[in-house]
């Protein structure tokens, strides 16, 4: 078949995407679901736009200079943008294409009133929501204007705004191509926008109507507020009826003004409430046809509703599968785990393998269903203490959907089952041993399974890591390991409570933890002090390692003066630390020892802002300080009514939080060493899989889940469709911020501190070390990026222990994610830096550079003129 010029839209549908655009395909899409009203119309295709872009030779070196500037060089971008323009807008359009508009438009009615609308390639996908890109004329009337206005569309294709948006999303100019949709125009008595899903909490359930008098526009531009209706389950929950002072109309002779609506009718209603529950109907019909929430743009004219377009609503955080129809309440499992981050097929479907309870997931993230542990009164107070406890945002926001009627059934407490078997476990001695035991015992089951996963290759990999995750859990679940950890931060929480209640001071614990030995965490931060100590004698090394681009460095280090102990340095560094990375938790990421570039910035921030043997005298002073603290606790203690026998509480408190509390880093550690090898061991078979013509490149395993990955193993064979279908919505998981809590409705969650005793405009957070420090923010989202001064106050969107090399150059610390026990806020009391956790968007209402004091004792930030 030929070139196709004009398609009737009834000729279209939503997999038309390359041939009439975005807009144009939806709209075949929606004239085609039954009962769905849309104006008549025609799409000119993206085959018209080739034809005449092929007959503007000037555009092609316009382009090539378009493609070169730089995103940021504005006056570049908006002069070569208006002159490909002016050549669009200025080329005659060939008389084959002319004759075939012209025959569609006798079709709609010589003289009817059109709107022409601009439907880019790229716009409307679910990833990147174009919405606003490119141009709408309105009213438009005669086939000469009509023809004009087409050239336009074509032409937007350039504005400014559209040019730099595809540069800033990495998408070539030359392969968008521009279709322009052609409809009959309607002259309504109201207009709007309707949402199948609450846009702003994210509900699933509750519709949101916003409407006001005549064309659209006056609302899309802000020229008045509209009224708004939520409806759920066909009844209007709430309204908010506008003065509405303007609406924009069409002219006989084409185009629109602005007009002032009469003041009897400012106050009424656009909507009838039948016409509104009538809307809304029809939305659900729409959202069922593309199966996911639309956000639909809507004319009302003689009383029928008649739908201008319709567009996923992409801002929405998924909800994940239930498989039934009950009421589901989730937990984020990034924000205990410190990544947010999207996670890749293969990395969340590892941890879900190697957790200790079952998870689900949703956008890249992994969260866990509470509902039944929120039924029953006792299990739901003990799982709202935990959580408050590490996050009280996720306890405020369980606390919210608890306070919804009826929303989480009720059911009575398990009976009185009695004492486990065997009574509960005998309490634990304080004593260094039981650590040195338990770490012993994770060297012992990490080593087997680095020697037996050697032989294993093909699908016997597969099968003898489904044994060893087993093995994964069995140490994870050690009693004795948990009890250490609970030790250490019940120890904490003790000392907290009873030194306010007795002494009047608050977090005195953190001060106590200071250098606490025994922290895989802390001591992996000071190692890399030692090894910039091996580095700074030396200025050629400092000069090499500042030049520094590709992996494989080590080797080149090794050839110059001091460099062979640098090289061993940096490499007994790795054999340590070097299954770490940011984002651990996701087994997909680049370790240290993948990419041991990653370390370098951080080396030479410790070469230049340190001086020699810092590690040392800095875990001695935290050790002296801690010594002290003890003393003086300990006097105050006795000097109280009586003292002597709080004292010797206290003692053997602070006694057990140095013995347990470093402990609280190593399962982790356990757990990413173990990664490491099953990455290996993997990374090998995918290897295998490229030789074998099965995959392209190595890492689009990460893109299949672990079953998967085996089956294709098994098969030699992978599906190309799925992994770029995967590529794409991971691609797209990046700009949705993943809720502390979700329910099944789709409510996304973040809770709120409800506190009084914060100055004005101050940030809210978590105290989690106590001290309070002014200094240089430092917004930073990649620790490859770090550029850190002493003094300097680190903030960031989470850390993981991979951060901790930063923690040992910094002033002080606030993350948006974290709570009273997470790996930041351990470390940040062991290392004693001030820190606020939890603080609500901190990376984008704090800006780097700017001076910031942080309250780590209450628990508030303040921005500093």
């Amino acid at each position: 078949m030929g070139e196709r010029y004009v398609l009737d839209l009834r000729e279209v549908d939503e997999t038309q995407v390359a041939v009439v655009g975005g807009k144009g395909a939806q709209l075949g899409g929606l004239s085609r679901i039954d009962g769905i009203s849309v104006p008549g119309g025609f799409c000119v295709t993206t085959d018209a736009f080739r034809r005449v872009m092929a007959g503007v030779p000037s555009t092609d070196e316009l382009l090539d200079r378009l493609s070169r500037s730089d995103p940021d060089d504005r006056d570049t971008i908006r002069m070569l943008g208006a002159r490909i323009r002016e050549a669009i807008e200025g080329a005659v359009v060939p008389d084959d294409l002319a004759v075939a508009i012209t025959g569609a438009l006798v079709e709609l009615g010589e003289d009817a009133a059109c709107a022409v609308r601009s439907s880019a390639t790229a716009e409307d996908l679910p990833t990147a929501s174009f919405a606003g890109q490119q141009d709408t004329y309105l009213n438009v009337v005669g086939t000469e204007a009509i023809l004009r206005h087409v050239s336009r569309c074509w032409a937007s294709l350039f504005t400014e705004r559209a040019v730099i948006y595809r540069q800033r999303n990495g998408i070539d100019h030359r392969t968008v191509r521009m279709a322009v949709v052609v409809q009959r125009m309607v002259l309504p008595d109201a207009s709007g926008i309707l949402f199948t899903a609450d846009p702003v909490t994210g509900n699933r359930k509750v519709a949101t109507v916003d409407a006001g008098f005549g064309l659209g526009e006056a609302l899309v531009s802000g020229l008045v507020n509209p009224d708004v209706y939520k409806v759920r389950d066909d009844e209007i929950v709430a309204r908010t009826i506008a003065a509405k002072q303007r609406a924009v109309h069409a002219l006989p002779a084409g185009g629109t003004r602005e007009v002032t609506v009469d003041s009897q009718r400012q106050e009424q209603p656009a909507l009838t409430d039948a016409q509104v529950v009538r809307l809304v109907r029809l939305g659900r019909r729409i959202e069922a046809h593309f199966g996911r929430p639309q956000d639909i743009e809507w004319c009302l004219a003689d009383d029928g509703f008649q739908i201008v377009q319709s567009r996923p609503i992409t801002t929405l955080f998924p909800v994940p599968e239930s498989g039934d129809q009950e009421n589901h309440v989730y937990v984020s499992v990034g924000h205990g785990q410190m990544m947010t981050d999207p996670m890749k097929p293969l990395g969340h479907s590892m941890w879900r393998l190697t957790a200790m309870v079952p998870m689900h997931e949703a956008g890249g993230r992994l969260f866990v269903d509470v509902t039944r542990r929120l039924a029953a009164p006792t299990s739901r107070a003990g799982l709202l203490d935990v959580l408050g406890k590490g996050d009280p945002l996720i306890r405020d926001a369980l606390e919210t959907v608890l306070d919804r009627d009826g929303f989480v059934p009720t059911i009575p407490d398990a009976g009185p089952g009695g004492p486990p078997a065997g009574g509960p476990p005998a309490p634990l001695e304080t004593d260094p041993a039981v650590v040195t035991r338990l770490i012993e015992r994770s060297e012992t089951s990490v080593a087997a399974l680095e020697r037996d996963i050697r032989s294993k290759t093909g699908p016997a990999l597969f099968e003898f890591l489904m044994e060893a995750f087993e093995e994964h859990k069995r140490v994870l679940s050690d009693p004795l390991s948990i009890q250490a950890i609970m030790a250490g931060m019940e120890a904490t929480w003790w000392l907290n409570d009873k030194l306010l209640d007795w002494l009047g001071e608050k977090n005195a614990a953190d001060t106590l933890t200071l250098s606490a030995p025994g922290n895989i965490t802390s001591e992996m931060g000071l190692a890399l002090l030692d090894v910039a100590d091996v580095i700074r004698p030396h200025p050629e090394l400092v000069t090499f390692l500042q030049g520094v681009e590709d992996d494989g460095f080590l080797d080149e280090l090794a050839k110059l003066p001091g460099g062979a102990e640098a090289r061993d340095a940096i490499e007994a560094y790795l054999d340590r630390y070097g299954m770490r990375c940011v984002g651990e938790i996701d087994i997909t990421r680049p370790r240290w020892r993948e990419r041991p570039t990653t370390l370098v910035p951080v080396i030479l921030d410790n070469v230049r802002n340190f001086e020699p043997g810092a590690a040392e005298r800095r875990f001695e002073q935290g050790r002296r300080r801690a010594q002290e603290k003890e003393r003086d606790v300990l006097s105050r203690l006795r000097a109280l009514p009586d003292g002597d026998l709080k004292a010797d509480e206290a003692k053997r408190m602070i006694d057990r939080v140095r013995t347990f509390i470093g402990y609280r880093e190593y399962p982790k550690y356990g757990i990413i060493s173990r990664y490491f090898i099953y990455k290996r061991a993997l990374l090998a078979e995918a290897e295998r899989l490229v030789q074998a013509g099965v995959l392209p490149e190595v890492e689009d395993v990460f893109h299949l889940t672990f079953q998967e990955f085996h089956d294709a193993v098994r098969s030699n064979r992978v599906d190309d469709r799925l992994v770029r279908q995967r590529k794409e919505a991971f691609r797209s998981y990046h700009a949705l911020t993943p809720p502390r809590v979700l329910t099944s409705e789709g409510d996304a969650l973040t809770g709120a501190y409800r506190r009084d005793d914060v100055p004005a405009g101050a940030l809210v957070g978590l105290p989690v070390s106590a001290g309070t420090v002014e200094g240089r923010a430092r917004v930073v989202l990649d620790m490859a990026d770090a550029d850190l001064e002493a003094g300097d106050i680190l903030v960031t969107a989470f850390t993981d222990p991979s951060w901790s090399p930063l923690f040992v150059g910094i002033a002080g610390l606030v993350t948006e994610v974290g709570g009273l026990m997470t790996h930041g806020a351990v470390i940040a009391r062991e290392y004693g830096l001030p820190a606020v956790v939890g603080v609500e968007q901190a990376t984008r209402l704090i800006r780097d550079g700017q001076r910031i004091r942080v309250h780590g004792t209450d628990g508030y930030v303040e921005i500093l003129p």
